[in-house]
């Protein structure tokens, strides 16, 4: 696990507002942290370089793309042994209808965020993806109906 970066009022000023919206200039993004904009700049190249900002992202709607159906799978695998998890992985990664992966704790090894085009589209995924491999003892699917995203992860500022 990496170290915790010291991050002064002004760095949380600037995280969550690129979290609340990653296009703004760096001229608004000074004015809302309160430094000149040379400052600014220097502050997010510096939260860059130590890896606190790891990237900025488009955020796209997946039933426009043609990807309605979403779900999340709770795989269990048996054995669950390290030589296993990299391998699997490695495989759910290359699927195009899947989101996100999270190794767990719990009775559960893995929880997958997949999106699919159809009902039927994801019974194959599930079927001819991760219950047809060896090592999955068990899949879960939760269709999800609606979702909310949550605000930035960093805490607001006193005085704020």
């Amino acid at each position: 696990m990496s170290q915790p970066v010291e991050l002064d009022s002004v760095d949380m000023k600037i995280l969550r507002a690129l979290q609340m919206n990653a296009r703004v200039t760096n001229k608004d993004l000074a004015e809302i942290s309160g430094v000149a904009a040379s400052t600014c700049l220097s502050r997010v190249k510096r939260l860059r370089e130590t890896g606190v900002i790891q990237g900025f992202a488009a955020v796209v709607d997946e039933e426009k793309l043609g990807r309605p159906v979403e779900a999340f799978l709770a795989v269990r695998m048996n054995p669950h042994r390290q030589a296993l998890v990299e391998p699997f992985i490695r495989h759910t990664l290359l699927r195009p209808e899947v989101r996100e992966i999270c190794h767990l704790t719990g009775p559960d090894d893995f929880l997958v965020r997949v999106s699919a085009e159809s009902v039927g589209a994801l019974q194959t995924l599930v079927l001819e993806h991760f219950a047809a491999r060896n090592e999955v003892a068990f899949v879960h699917t939760n269709l999800i109906f609606q979702k909310w995203r949550g605000g930035p992860v960093v805490p607001a500022v006193p005085g704020d």
